[in-house]
């Protein structure tokens, strides 16, 4: 084989005649664009949940049918975690969480579980009973995903602090040092 036969068996594909670049560029133009917006629509939203942004308020319910705000706990470091019952990194962090709330309850800790599971309030309320979670554990839905900026995996968590602001946002597991150095630290802020 010659290097010229090489190159031959190797020539970029060509474009079927009748069909030119202006006439592919507006469907995939459109298609994006579409895309794009869709997109945009399905993870936007009016409130925030970046760091340093004012944390979302919502009411959820929790597993025992009351409803929980998160502008209850104004002037509290608030931990808000959103998990399910599969996750395995979830499971991880329970004991730290369980920890925490112990060692930080009476100083002005708070933790909230939001439960992303699909299963229903019977199957989170045995699970938390057998992990003696002593936290609050509400019901997550679909709006306060969407007003966290649509979490994308499990667990995500977000650290707030006592103005009621974003401290930190943690996607996937932290070790419980992490969580400890970021309460102590807004506990202990004036």
């Amino acid at each position: 084989m010659t290097m010229a036969s090489t190159f031959a068996a190797h020539r970029p594909c060509r474009r079927p005649a009748g069909i030119s670049a202006g006439t592919l560029a507006l469907p995939l133009a459109l298609v994006l664009a579409l895309a794009l917006a869709m997109f945009s629509f399905s993870c936007s939203s009016t409130k925030t949940s970046k760091e340093g942004g004012g944390a979302p308020d919502f009411a959820l319910t929790s597993l025992d049918g009351q409803e929980v705000r998160l502008s209850q706990f104004k002037g509290k470091v608030v931990i808000l975690d959103f998990w399910a019952t599969w996750c395995t990194p979830c499971k991880m962090e329970l004991p730290d969480f369980i920890d925490l709330y112990q060692q930080f309850q009476n100083s002005g800790l708070v933790i909230i579980g939001v439960s992303l599971d699909k299963t229903g309030v019977r199957e989170v309320a045995s699970f938390v009973k057998e992990w003696k979670i002593p936290y609050i554990v509400v019901m997550g839905t679909g709006q306060v995903v969407r007003d966290y900026g649509g979490i994308r995996g499990v667990p995500t968590t977000f650290v707030i602090g006592k103005d009621g602001k974003i401290y930190k946002k943690y996607v996937g597991y932290r070790k419980k040092e992490v969580f400890q150095e970021d309460v102590t630290k807004l506990l202990n802020a004036v």
